[in-house]
């Protein structure tokens, strides 16, 4: 049997909790064996924050699929114009507002980890208030829209429509000003199940929404942006509701705006432009190869190929980035308690997971090559292009999902400036030259410019796991005690466990437990 003074830490007695006895814990198994065992209770941690994430995403995910649908059912123009409008406003909109948000993962994963419940509220208010502020300028630019592809050489049928469709998602700007922050204010707190109970609720009317405002209001492709506007503003309200019932609110003051929350933003703002550098350099080159399918032999058929591919590798990429968002956690988290260690393992571990991923990525994308195009249109040259080009997606996932993982364990160590400088270096520094010349230069058109992703994706892949594996962790520790206000010499696990000789049900019992608290 075990008892626990702390039980909000009880996670890691099994692995380095202090004894009883000095003498009773190398008696129980050998280090190997030991360290095996630690391996896989952080794995099932990180497994156990990542699953409903995961499952969020796809909910969500089904949302982007449904639209994608509907616009393949309006026809030809229509999908072409939605998937250059939805590349426009992730260049210039969704991009930045995700990574301002990102900002605050590590101040927030690391306070939860040292127990500062007032600074996540803080947190949350500021990054609120910046993703608003951005949103103006973001604005301005989406109204200006039309005119802007007309100068890059779009085709203007396909730009009206693009145009169409992003002023209807205006609004959604406001939205995810708001639903950004949230979903990483509960996220840094392991609280992931709302996230998917709630993800699930709006996605059940994502469907009647579009049917109604597209098939009976006949709104056609405003429509289908309305739809997706009202799909997230449900999430956002019921996200509102669980805080405020749930009381999470109470200890963190998310409900309570105070002069404070208007102070003190330079630890933001030096994490939020670095973390938003980071997102759009990797954003904006999938959303840039949109653009450039305008300038190919067929444009038509190459972008709204390339609509249905980044469909493809949106649904592929839920399963990294939720694991990417748990390791974070979980680095974060033992990082402010000053545990680094455990931090060192919990990075290692998502990195194998992350490995694992890659290797079924790859399978699905070539199990679906000849089918999956079907699921949007009948159009014989879309259908052709996307399945002659997804097998080097799926080599592309190789790389991008350790790689995902990894950007998740920069995130958790308040280090998003080196994941600017890697996803600089790759994607625009190798990735971009080698897409031009092997699609304009080279002859291979549409598949030059995926193997020129591929490129960057195994430079990406190759520099993060350097940087991963020269990480002084002891070095990180002390900075998230800075970070976060914190002492630079404190434990803040304290855990007495009292166990008999070969009692391993009491130790599988305590192991079950802590994972379970995580």
């Amino acid at each position: 049997m075990s008892v626990c003074e702390d039980k909000e830490r009880l996670s890691e007695p099994l692995v380095e909790g202090k004894w009883a006895s000095p003498t009773e814990a190398p008696r129980l198994e050998p280090k190997a064996r030991k360290d095996v065992t630690a391996a896989v209770v952080e794995a099932r941690s990180i497994l156990c924050l990542a699953s409903p994430m995961a499952l969020a995403g796809l909910l969500l995910y089904s949302r982007s699929l449904v639209s994608m649908i509907f616009l393949g059912r309006l026809g030809r123009l229509p999908l072409a114009g939605g998937a250059l409008a939805i590349g426009f406003a992730n260049i210039t909109g969704y991009s930045v507002l995700s990574g301002l948000a990102m900002g605050m993962e590590p101040i927030c994963g690391q306070a939860f980890g040292a127990r500062r419940p007032a600074l996540l509220g803080l947190a949350l208010h500021r990054a609120v208030l910046l993703l608003l502020a951005a949103s103006l300028p973001v604005s301005a630019l989406w109204v200006s829209m039309r005119r802007l592809l007309l100068l890059c050489g779009q085709d203007d049928d396909i730009a009206a429509a693009a145009h169409a469709y992003v002023l209807a998602s205006l609004p959604d700007l406001l939205v995810q000003s708001l639903l950004h922050p949230i979903r990483i204010y509960l996220r840094s707190q392991s609280i992931t199940l709302p996230l998917t109970y709630c993800a699930a609720a709006a996605a059940v009317f994502h469907l009647p929404v579009n049917y109604v405002l597209v098939c009976v209001l006949r709104l056609g492709i405003r429509g289908v942006a309305l739809a997706s506007v009202c799909t997230n503003l449900n999430l956002l309200l019921l996200l509102l509701v669980y805080i405020y019932h749930s009381g999470v609110h109470e200890r963190t003051g998310a409900l309570n705006i105070t002069a404070e929350s208007f102070r003190g933003w330079r630890s933001l703002l030096n994490l939020a432009i670095p973390s938003c550098i980071s997102v759009c350099l990797e954003w904006w080159w999938y959303e840039i190869m949109v653009l450039l399918c305008g300038l190919l032999l067929d444009p038509k058929s190459t972008v709204a190929s390339m609509g249905i591919l980044i469909q493809t590798t949106s649904l592929i990429y839920i399963f990294p980035s939720s694991l990417s968002f748990g390791v974070s956690t979980r680095v974060g988290n033992e990082l402010g308690a000053n545990r680094p260690d455990r931090a060192r393992r919990a990075a290692t571990v998502g990195l194998a997971c992350g490995a694992a991923l890659g290797l079924l990525a790859f399978a699905f994308a070539v199990a679906v090559r000849n089918a999956w195009a079907r699921m949007f249109t009948s159009d014989g040259a879309i259908v052709g292009l996307t399945a002659a080009v997804l097998p080097i997606v799926g080599m592309c996932e190789l790389g991008n999902c350790p790689q995902t993982t990894g950007c998740g364990v920069l995130r958790g160590s308040a280090r998003p400036r080196t994941g600017a400088n890697i996803n600089l270096g790759s994607f625009y520094g190798v990735g971009m030259p080698v897409a031009a010349a092997l699609a304009f230069w080279g002859g291979l058109d549409f598949p030059g410019l995926w193997l020129g992703m591929l490129a960057a994706q195994a430079t990406c892949v190759a520099l993060m796991l350097l940087v991963i594996h020269r990480t002084d962790w002891q070095l990180q520790a002390q900075r998230a005690q800075r970070l976060t206000g914190g002492p630079l010499n404190t434990d803040a696990t304290v855990v007495v466990v009292v166990v008999q000789d070969n009692d391993l049900d009491a130790i599988k019992q305590a192991a079950k437990l802590g994972a379970q608290q995580h």
